[in-house]
């Protein structure tokens, strides 16, 4: 997979956690999480871009360290609104595998990246 390609990937992701966000119900509890997976939700793809332009190896893997803490949050939250029962678990069972697929690349690159640089 290219860079372009996984660029485009995470945007796709964090249009997908927009949509689920806006289809939350209007309580306490899917208003905090919505807050918060919103922006874990979307801060991937704007990290994946940041790391793309990093200036050294080191500074891509810190970047793409960042990618990896926010997708894994994502699925923790995606995980507690599957097992809450907030939203139906056939909507978001996609998304969620979405996000375990997206970590498990990202931390690969960046075992990738660590060996390029001896690290």
């Amino acid at each position: 997979m290219t860079r372009e390609e996984l660029k485009e990937r995470y945007r796709q992701f964090s249009l997908r956690i927009i949509k689920m966000v806006d289809a939350m119900p209007n309580t306490i509890s899917a208003n905090a999480i919505a807050k918060q997976i919103i922006r874990s939700g979307t801060s991937p793809a704007a990290n994946y871009r940041a790391a793309c332009l990093a200036k050294t190896d080191k500074d891509f893997i810190n970047k793409l360290k960042m990618v990896e803490e926010e997708i894994d949050e994502t699925s923790h939250w995606l995980s507690i609104i599957i097992d809450s029962g907030m939203l139906p678990k056939s909507r978001i069972l996609d998304l969620y595998d979405e996000s375990i697929e997206l970590g498990k690349i990202t931390s690969k690159s960046i075992t990738t990246a660590k060996a390029k640089v001896n690290l």
